[in-house]
Parts: structure tokens; sequence; C-alpha cells
């Protein structure tokens, strides 16, 4: 550079799932308190999650933290609202059968992942009887089923599927089964349950189910 000037690279934060953000203070407080918030979620659930137990992980003091975010229920929704942001690694199998077989498996080995699987666990319990938490939930989903319309698109470039299919209702279909057992009826999920979710949507999406009247 002209008379030895020399300019500063823009601060970066790398996530836990990988994915990139610019940085800055104000973003690292952020990102903090969102890991942290995760991790106190993880450790001793929605109920037991405190503001101060959060600050003293991510290592924010209180008072900043009862600013910004106001209540667990304000950490808990900035967490969504961080997460619904991410790029979520959708399935690209060749075949729409592949992929939402995939897709649904994805599901399943989330809420089994010894980390992440009570986070999630807790997100869907607490927002049964929050409404904050309930609307970043809703934001949260939408967010996943916006980026999984590529499934959808791909397969209609593929004469898989007909033209007109409401993406996020296929998706929808395809997941239900599994969030009905894990969170309603309590019954075993295991993979041979994921991939059948899969294929009675598949059957429902090619017989024009969802598809607008």
């Amino acid at each position: 550079m002209p008379d030895g000037a020399s300019h500063s690279q823009p601060e970066v934060i790398v996530t836990r799932s990988g994915a990139v953000r610019p940085g800055g203070r104000t973003a690292r407080v952020r990102e903090a308190v969102r890991e942290a918030t995760l991790a106190e979620l993880a450790e001793k659930g929605y109920d037991r999650m405190t503001v101060e137990g959060v600050a003293l992980r991510a290592g924010v003091h209180k008072t900043t933290v009862y600013r910004r975010w106001g209540s667990v229920e304000g950490l808990a929704a900035d967490a969504l609202d961080l997460a619904g942001a991410e790029p979520w690694p959708v399935p690209d199998t060749g075949t729409i059968e592949g992929d939402l077989r995939e897709l649904t498996r994805l599901v399943l080995d989330g809420f089994a992942d010894p980390e992440m699987g009570p986070v999630s666990t807790a997100f869907i319990r607490a927002s049964a009887r929050d409404p904050v938490v309930a609307r970043a939930l809703r934001a949260f989903f939408a967010a996943r089923h916006e980026q999984s319309a590529l499934l959808v698109t791909r397969a209609v470039e593929r004469d898989e599927l007909p033209e007109g299919i409401d993406a996020a209702d296929l998706i929808r279909t395809a997941v239900a089964p599994l969030y009905y057992r894990l969170f309603v009826s309590g019954e075993p999920v295991d993979e041979q349950v994921a991939d059948r979710a899969a294929a009675a949507a598949l059957a429902a999406a090619r017989a024009g189910v969802f598809r607008p009247r």
C-alpha cells in the first residue's frame, strides 16, 4: 500500500455451526451470550436457566445482559434468531426420495445429539408456555422451511414432482411424525420411523396433496 499505510481487517466470528459473521465488540458479546445460553440450556434446562448464570458463563456483566436481553425469554429468543440466520446442511442426494429421507434423519440425529439435543428439546418445551420463545421458534422453523424448499425446487426441475408444490407443507409433513413421537406420544423414534415419514410425505406430494386448490 502507498506510504506504508495499512488497513485493519474486519473482525469475524465463527460460530459452533461453522457460520461466519461480521465481528466487532457488539457481535462478540452477542455471540458469547448466545453460546452461554445454549450451554446453560443443555446443562440446566429452560426452567433452571438464569440471566446471572448466562452472564457468568459468557464473561459479561449481568447488568449488560439484563439491559440488552431483559430476561431468560429474551436470551432464548435471541439465540433462536441467530440460529435461524445460519445455513442448514440441506441434503442433496440426487433424488427427492433420498433428500427427504436424509432430511428426516437429520432431524432425528439432531435430537439424539448429546450436546444440541437437550437444547432443542428445551426450546420446544419452553415455547409451549412462553409466547416470546414461541414466536422466536416459529420464525426459526420458517427459516428452516425456506432453506429446505431447495429440495422441492430441485425435484421439480428433475420432473420428480409436479409444479406448484407448497414446499413448506411438504417439509412439515415429512418431519411432523418425529415431533409427534418425541413431544406428544413419547413413542420410540428411530431411522425406520424417519424413513417411513419421508416416504409418506413424498407419496402425498406425488398425489398432489400439497398443490394449491
